[in-house]
C-alpha cells in the first residue's frame, strides 16, 4: 500500500474518531476503546508489553522488516535499525515510567489495520519528573497471514 493511501486512511480514521468523541460528557466513555480484541490489536498490545518488560526478541517479532518509526523528529527505516538504535533506550525509559491508556481504537480495512491510542505517562527518568499525554498511531499490514507493524508515529 502506498504511503499516500495510508496517509489518507489515517486522516479519515482520525476525523471519524475525534468526531465521534467530540460530543462532550454525554458520550464521555463511549467509543474510546474499540477493536482492541482483534488480532491486529493483539500485535500492538504484545509490542507494548515487550517494550515495557524489556523483551527485545518479542518486540522485534511484532515489527515488519521494513517498518518506519517516527519519534521526536527522528525516523528509523527498518526493524533492525530500531532494534540496534533506540529500542533499548525506549525499554529503559518505559521501565521507569507508569503509562495508562486513555483511549485505544483499532480499525481493520482489509489487509491494513490502524491503531490510534492516547495515554497518560508519569514517572521520573534520569532525575526528571515527567507527566504528559502521549499519542500513538500504528499501521499494521497482514503479511503471510500474520499482522506486522509497518509504521509507528509516537508524539507527546
Amino acid at each position: 500500500m502506498k504511503m499516500k493511501t495510508i496517509n489518507i486512511l489515517l486522516v479519515l480514521l482520525m476525523t471519524f474518531s475525534f468526531a465521534a468523541n467530540a460530543h462532550g460528557d454525554k458520550n464521555k466513555d463511549k467509543g474510546l476503546f474499540k477493536g482492541i480484541d482483534t488480532p491486529a490489536a493483539k500485535v500492538v498490545l504484545a509490542f507494548h508489553q515487550a517494550l515495557e518488560t524489556g523483551n527485545q526478541k518479542q518486540a522485534r517479532a511484532q515489527l515488519a522488516d521494513d517498518v518506519t518509526i517516527f519519534e521526536g523528529g527522528r525516523v528509523e527505516r527498518s526493524a533492525d535499525e530500531y532494534a540496534h538504535h533506540h529500542m533499548l533506550s525506549d525499554m529503559k525509559y518505559l521501565a521507569a515510567m507508569k503509562s495508562d491508556t486513555l483511549e485505544h481504537q483499532v480499525t481493520i480495512l482489509g489487509n491494513t489495520a490502524i491503531s490510534a491510542s492516547r495515554s497518560q505517562t508519569t514517572g521520573t527518568h534520569k532525575g526528571v519528573e515527567r507527566d504528559y499525554q502521549g499519542m500513538e498511531t500504528i499501521v499494521l499490514e497482514k503479511q503471510n497471514g500474520e499482522w506486522k507493524i509497518k509504521h509507528i508515529h509516537w508524539s507527546h
